[in-house]
C-alpha cells in the first residue's frame, strides 16, 4: 500500500470513528488528541447527541522525505451531522492543518499542527483595564450610537470560518482577530486609533492589542469603558448568537482563546465558530480540544443590542 493509500485509509477510519459509537481511535494519534476525542464522545453521550454522518476530506499541502521517513502536511476538513434528542439537527465543521509521518512505508503518527492554547505572551499586559482616551471615554459614557446586528455577525462568522477576509491581516494565531472582525461586522465601531494599548481597532499593518490578542480582548470587554456595551453573564445558556466566550485553558490567569456564538443546540447551549483550529458550530466547552485542562476557565460576554 502506498503512503497516499494509507493516508486515505486513515481518513476513512477517522470518519468511521465518529459514526460508530463503540470504535476507539488507534495509536497513530498523539495521546493528547486521543484524550480529546474520548472527552468529545463522552460529552456527546451526556448531551443525548448522536453523530449520524461524518465526512473527512484531506488535501496534501506538501511532502518531505529523508531516507525511509516521509512527512506529509495536509489540510483535514471534517464535517459531522449531529442528531440531538431525536429531532434537532446541526452540522459541525472543522478545518485543521495536520502532519502525517511515515517510516519505512508505514503510517506511524498523525498530529495536528495548530494548538488552540498557543497565544502571544504580551509583555507588560496584566489584568488591569486598558486605558481609553478622553474622546473614547465620552463616547462610552453616552448611549451607544449603533444597533448590534446579530444576524450579520453570524453571516460573517459562517462566511469566513474556514478562510480569511483579505481586507484584514491573517495571524498565525488568528482566533481573536477573527472574533473582532465578526463583532465589527455586527456594527460595533472601531475606536482608539492609533495607540495599540488603547481602544479596539485595526488598520492596515497596525492594530490594538485588544483586537488581536485573546488576553487583551477579554480584559477590554470587562472594562466599563468598552465600546461594545459588553456585560458578563454567569451561564452559557444566557448567551445569544453574536455573543463572545473567552477561554483560559490552563486556569493560570492568561486568557488564550476567543470564540463567537453562532447557534444554540437543543439544550439551549451555545455552538461557536473560531479560528486557529478553524471551526463552525463547535460545542462551546472545548472539551474536544487538546488544549483543554481540568483547570479551564470561561468568561461569557453578552453584547448589548
Amino acid at each position: 500500500m502506498t503512503w497516499i493509500e494509507q493516508l486515505k485509509a486513515h481518513l476513512q477510519k477517522t470518519s468511521d470513528l465518529w459514526v460508530d459509537k463503540n470504535r476507539e481511535f488507534y495509536q497513530v494519534c498523539p495521546d493528547s488528541e486521543s484524550r480529546a476525542i474520548r472527552r468529545k464522545k463522552e460529552s456527546l453521550k451526556e448531551r443525548q447527541t448522536q453523530i449520524i454522518k461524518a465526512n473527512v476530506i484531506g488535501n496534501v499541502l506538501g511532502t518531505t522525505s529523508y531516507g525511509e521517513r516521509r512527512t506529509v502536511e495536509y489540510s483535514c476538513y471534517l464535517s459531522l451531522l449531529h442528531k440531538q434528542k431525536g429531532e434537532h439537527f446541526y452540522v459541525e465543521e472543522t478545518l485543521k492543518r495536520k502532519k502525517a509521518t511515515f517510516n519505512d512505508g508505514q503510517l506511524i503518527q498523525d498530529e495536528t499542527l495548530e494548538w488552540e492554547g498557543s497565544q502571544e505572551k504580551t509583555k507588560g499586559l496584566s489584568d488591569q483595564r486598558l486605558s481609553l482616551s478622553s474622546d473614547e471615554l465620552r463616547l462610552s459614557e453616552r448611549s451607544k450610537a449603533y444597533q448590534y446586528d446579530r444576524l450579520q455577525v453570524v453571516k460573517y462568522a459562517d462566511r469566513w470560518w474556514n478562510t480569511y477576509n483579505p481586507e484584514f491581516k491573517a495571524f498565525d494565531v488568528d482566533c481573536t482577530n477573527y472574533i473582532s472582525q465578526c463583532v465589527h461586522a455586527g456594527g460595533v465601531p472601531m475606536t482608539g486609533k492609533y495607540n495599540k494599548h488603547s481602544g479596539w481597532w485595526f488598520e492596515q499593518e497596525a492594530w490594538s492589542l485588544s483586537w488581536a490578542v485573546a488576553h487583551s480582548f477579554r480584559w477590554y470587554l470587562s472594562s466599563d469603558q468598552n465600546i461594545h456595551g459588553a456585560i458578563t453573564v454567569d451561564k452559557p445558556e444566557d448567551l445569544q448568537p453574536g455573543d463572545v466566550i473567552c477561554y483560559d485553558f490552563e486556569g493560570d490567569g492568561h486568557w488564550d482563546h476567543s470564540t463567537v456564538v453562532t447557534e444554540k443546540d437543543a439544550n439551549n447551549m451555545p455552538l461557536v465558530n473560531a479560528h486557529t483550529t478553524n471551526s463552525r458550530h463547535r460545542y462551546w466547552a472545548y472539551e474536544d480540544s487538546s488544549a483543554w485542562t481540568p483547570n479551564i476557565q470561561y468568561k461569557f460576554f453578552h453584547i448589548t443590542d
